[in-house]
């Protein structure tokens, strides 16, 4: 089953937005999937966004999304839902903002409740909540995962895989938690790791053939992101991810 390409990178300024924006389709990629600060200023008034990027095919397929679960965050998460169904968004990626020294078994456990009834609510909108794992976040280490998805209800949260915060969270073994969980990933962030810094795909230690491996032999079909984040060109980073990413399915195939 093909999956599909998608980019997602910080922008500092209008232009790089503006760049990012322009860019993506003619790159090759499907989709972008969106860092907060570059939906933000349209999230009250949608029709700005489409007005001004609605022609561009996949430019919302996801909006990356932080809180803590508060009851502040939970209504940005609501008044993100309203947003991303008006701009054709496919999921919220949630990234969970607290520190996993904070965090305890029982804590991970009533996280996946909480998320659990906000994918449902999600749905509500025709989109889907996926939990994107983090270094110094609650779901962190290997049995972290174990406990959240035990718990959490069949079909409310799905799990974004990022391959740069498996590694410097100490999970070397990216194939294992992908046989693990194929069933609950909707998502990908493709993400290169080396010396304590984001890379750009092939340019750090990760060895991604038993990834790519891993992903063909899951029969996924969805949304692959290359999520550069190593502070590079744009339009290079574009380029050289999705040749990466091409080459490495092509072999695994």
């Amino acid at each position: 089953m093909p999956v599909k390409f998608a980019f997602s990178r910080p922008t500092a300024s209008e232009d790089e937005a503006v760049r990012l924006f322009n860019g993506y389709v003619e790159a090759g990629y499907g989709g972008l999937q969106l860092k907060a600060g570059q939906y933000a200023p349209y999230v009250k008034e949608p029709e700005r966004f489409l007005e001004k990027w609605g022609r561009l095919k996949g430019a919302g397929s996801a909006l990356i999304a932080g809180g803590s679960l508060d009851k502040e965050s939970l209504g940005r998460l609501r008044e993100l839902f309203r947003f991303g169904r008006a701009i054709g968004t496919e999921l919220i990626v949630f990234c969970h903002g607290v520190p996993r020294s904070r965090v305890t078994a029982d804590d991970i456990r009533n996280y996946a409740d909480v998320l659990s009834d906000t994918g449902e609510e999600a749905q509500n909108y025709g989109l889907k909540l996926s939990l994107h794992h983090h270094y110094d976040q609650p779901v962190m280490h290997r049995e972290d995962f174990d406990r959240f998805y035990d718990r959490v209800r069949e079909g409310t949260v799905g799990l974004t895989i990022d391959t740069a915060h498996l590694v410097k969270s100490g999970i070397e073994d990216c194939a294992e938690v992908i046989r693990s969980f194929k069933t609950v990933i909707d998502n990908y962030h493709l993400k290169d790791f080396a010396d304590g810094e984001w890379q750009v795909l092939g340019r750090g230690r990760i060895d991604f053939g038993p990834i790519f491996e891993a992903i063909a032999r899951s029969g996924y079909g969805g949304w692959v992101s290359a999520d550069e984040e190593s502070g590079g060109g744009i339009e290079e980073g574009m380029a050289e991810c999705l040749a990466f990413m091409k080459r490495g399915f092509g072999a695994s195939l």
